[in-house]
């Protein structure tokens, strides 16, 4: 079974050989052609457009940092073009950057990495307290129209490195605006790795997820956003820390009341590396600043392995907001762990009204552009 720092190895192992080939990129050539460390998406000497600029490690681009770049990217519909590499640093994009591309220039995602390891509970360096959920965040997207294409998002901070900090949360990428979009990305983390959320309480957020995988143990595809996920894999991890489930949770959505579209899971996968039946599938969220958040998840023609709890896969986080209140359904999953053994404990879509619980009904007049 996989030991806890096998997160870690496995994320930077995956970003190895596309980070060796960025920092050899500027005079590396096989078979007497140059290598280009942007592939088919141009360079700093020849531009896609006049608004696209190159992300680097070593030189090659523009800027040899994520943030560096966003913060020269002002303006609307700026593209940034990011070669192959490890990008240990936190990144927070402005929400007045709308209509901003970010662009895995390898094939791969697992060669472009943008990694740092703050939790909730590590403190911030000039001592004004601890970072918190939000402020733990690896990247942080406010800008409407966000678009990302084959990137790896991460926070490798893990528990047992700092066994004395009670705030575990670690998120990987914090996601507000609204139209946000994410082809062939990946997410990884432990607790809270994907923050699909809104900027305000009032806000609804539109965001899609297509050809993505997230991983993580406790609530690692969380908040507020109406969001869509297709063709996703999740994965929910071993914990070294417990020896009895559960260990996690795979969704926590916390979708506001007004908000008659939560979370989408369509012709996705769940899979563990876990023990059979240690994870649920889901528990409401109703955080303290929503009190009346009514959480909705529909979970449907997706395969469930062994890894979830088929007699009970649902959860109630805090004791006034039980399971059975929220807005949760599935309908036509497969699978091992979506075998109905206890119909109560499965709320089933019927036919009729799974009809409008699909992409476009939650989208509404947004199809983002594959």
């Amino acid at each position: 079974m996989p030991s806890h720092l096998s997160r870690r190895n496995v994320l930077l192992a995956g970003a190895a050989a596309g980070s060796a080939l960025a920092l050899s990129a500027v005079s590396a050539h096989a078979h007497g052609r140059p290598r280009r460390p942007f592939g088919r998406y141009g360079s700093p000497s020849a531009r896609l457009t006049s608004t696209t600029l190159y992300v680097h490690p070593r030189g090659a681009g523009d800027f040899t940092g994520l943030q560096a770049a966003v913060d020269a990217a002002t303006g609307t519909g700026r593209t940034l073009v990011i070669a192959p590499g490890v990008y240990r640093e936190t990144v927070s994009v402005p929400a007045d950057r709308t209509g901003m591309t970010w662009i895995g220039a390898s094939e791969d995602p697992r060669d472009v990495v943008v990694v740092f390891d703050n939790a909730a509970g590590t403190p911030k360096p000039d001592g004004s307290g601890t970072y918190g959920t939000s402020g733990s965040a690896t990247t942080t997207l406010r800008p409407d129209g966000f678009t990302a294409r084959r990137i790896t998002f991460a926070n490798d901070w893990l528990r047992a490195d700092h066994p004395g900090v009670s705030g575990t949360q670690a998120v990987a990428v914090k996601v507000m605006g609204d139209r946000s979009a994410f082809f062939d990305c990946r997410f990884l983390g432990h607790q809270d790795t994907l923050y699909a959320d809104s900027a305000s309480l009032g806000t609804v957020a539109r965001q899609y997820f297509a050809r993505c995988y997230a991983e993580g143990d406790v609530d690692f595809v969380f908040g507020r956003a109406t969001a869509v996920f297709e063709d996703c894999d999740f994965r929910t991890l071993i914990r070294p820390d417990l020896t009895s489930a559960p260990f996690g949770f795979v969704f926590a959505p916390s979708t506001a009341v007004a908000n008659p579209h939560g979370f989408l899971v369509t012709r996705s996968r769940i899979s563990s590396e876990a023990p059979d039946g240690y994870y649920k599938l889901a528990r409401p969220w109703v955080p303290s600043s929503d009190p009346t958040a009514r959480p909705m998840l529909t979970v449907r023609d997706t395969h469930l392995g062994p890894g979830i709890d088929a007699v009970a896969p649902y959860d109630t986080m805090s004791s006034g907001h039980p399971w059975q209140d929220q807005r949760f359904a599935e309908y036509r999953n497969t699978g091992p762990g979506a075998v109905i053994t206890v119909p109560a404990n499965r709320p089933q879509l019927t036919p009729a009204q799974a009809a409008a619980h699909t992409r476009q009904a939650w989208l509404g007049d947004w199809r983002p552009q594959a």
